[in-house]
């Protein structure tokens, strides 16, 4: 069943994203600033820990979930430091993903070649 869920609530957060673009004829880029913002928002309202609770991985791997990253992080050093923890406890919760991300992008892009745009 658990299986089921992550994939009914991972489908229905891409097919909400896959909506914004087809039928909104928004950009990814913006697709997926609203996504990552909509994530933070239900965290800040206590509803998206609930959900990663109820869909494990289905809640946890789209982007939604960097939002509710960024918003715990800050959540939790603005907790323990003030105002200035808001700022840092971001970029601390979230350091780890976003440098992954640039060194495997790196790997990846020495290892494969590139085809340019194509027009």
């Amino acid at each position: 069943m658990d299986f089921i869920l992550a994939f009914i609530v991972g489908g229905i957060i891409c097919a909400i994203g896959q909506l914004l673009m087809d039928v909104g004829k928004m950009t990814p880029g913006k697709t997926l600033s609203i996504l990552v913002v909509a994530g933070s928002i239900v965290s800040g309202l206590g509803w998206y820990q609930p959900l990663i609770d109820l869909a494990g991985g289905g809640a946890t791997i789209p982007i939604t979930s960097f939002g509710h990253s960024l918003t715990q992080g800050a959540i939790s050093e603005a907790e323990k430091h003030g105002w200035v923890g808001v700022l840092t406890g971001m970029f601390e919760v979230t350091s780890s993903g976003i440098s992954s991300a640039i060194v495997f992008g790196f790997i990846a892009a020495l290892v494969f070649k590139s085809k340019g745009k194509v027009n």
